[in-house]
């Protein structure tokens, strides 16, 4: 059966243009290189599939030159640039309803990610992970956008920006000082167990009315939400997404526990999903493992014990074990090999 392909609105990415033009660079012609007519995807409703939009962003990076594309992005994205969502989420009657509103309905927003939002007294915390497979400089970009995104349309809901912890899977980036200029804001790389950006806000939202309640524009805006979401398809290949799930987290491998956790579903529901892929947990976590482990062999910076824990093994031996198995050959030997490769290249 051929893979469904999943369908994202172009309008926050048309917004690069007002970003790259600040450099000179012209969206059109990034546009161009794919086929894509601006005009078309300059429309309300316009979409893109989403490896359209990662091709987008990889000449976008590409043209810009700089590794901050994505939070540039974000800092643009105001509350109505949400469309609809954005118009219930403004005739909500507090900040709280209104991260509820988004929150319920973000599969409209950026159908790439799901959002979860969870409260207490004195504070509340937003939580984005990505529902689709997607390239390691795709998911940073997305994760700078949200981050940044979220932080703006908070300070556009509240008044003001309160003081907030940021926490992103992704190591820190070359433009870390863009973080740590941000008021009130303290920004944690490389943390959480799968990709994921989380904003921790310590504040009430219910104490926040909004100026813009409005509880007829918010019985619109939620029935023509809920007709919207009936209408989208719920793509998602499962296999793809354990596979970057399990790349991204890095240290160690998260169990299929976990992975299901993540995502909402029983252990058992998420191995019958695979198995429908023609795949299995077992089978993705061993070829996740074994990539890493060759490319941290290559790079050479970490020994073979290091790199045997890191990717939760419990000692070497069952490391070398699991390794030869895939290779027929041991870590230590696969490593001197690479080694014996470089050493035969001529000089230049």
């Amino acid at each position: 059966m051929a893979k469904q392909e999943l369908r994202v609105p172009a309008r926050y990415y048309m917004r690069l243009q007002e970003v790259l033009g600040r450099q000179g660079i012209d969206m059109r012609d990034l546009l161009r290189g794919l086929s894509l007519p601006l005009a078309a995807l300059e429309e309300p409703d316009a979409t893109l599939y989403f490896s359209q939009v990662e091709q987008l962003i990889a000449r976008a990076v590409q043209a810009y030159g700089r590794s901050d594309l994505g939070f540039e992005l974000g800092k643009l994205l105001t509350v109505s640039a949400h469309s609809i969502v954005g118009f219930g989420m403004l005739s909500s009657p507090t900040a709280e309803h209104a991260l509820h509103f988004v929150a319920r309905y973000f599969r409209l927003v950026m159908p790439s990610f799901r959002m979860r939002y969870a409260s207490g007294p004195d504070h509340g915390e937003l939580l984005f992970t990505p529902t689709v497979a997607m390239g390691h400089q795709c998911l940073s970009f997305h994760l700078e956008t949200i981050a940044m995104a979220a932080l703006r349309d908070v300070q556009d809901m509240v008044g003001s920006r309160p003081p907030c912890r940021i926490y992103l899977s992704i190591a820190e980036p070359p433009h870390l000082q863009r973080y740590t200029r941000l008021r009130d804001v303290q920004c944690f790389f490389g943390v959480d167990r799968g990709p994921s950006v989380r904003l921790l806000f310590n504040c009430d939202f219910r104490s926040f009315s909004m100026s813009t309640a409005d509880t007829n524009a918010l019985k619109v805006a939620e029935e023509r939400c809920r007709e919207l979401a009936r209408q989208v398809a719920g793509v998602r290949q499962f296999a793809d997404w354990v596979a970057m799930t399990l790349r991204e987290v890095g240290d160690g491998v998260p169990s299929l526990a976990e992975l299901a956790g993540a995502l909402n579903l029983s252990t058992r529901t998420l191995n019958r999903y695979l198995e429908r892929e023609g795949t299995s947990y077992r089978e993705l976590a061993g070829r996740i493992q074994h990539e890493l482990a060759c490319e941290r062999l290559a790079a050479g910076t970490l020994s073979i014990t290091e790199i045997a824990y890191s990717l939760g093994f419990r000692d070497t031996a069952n490391f070398t074990r699991a390794f030869r198995s895939r290779a027929g050959c041991s870590p230590r030997d696969y490593r001197a090999g690479l080694a014996g490769k470089t050493d035969s290249l001529p000089a230049r």
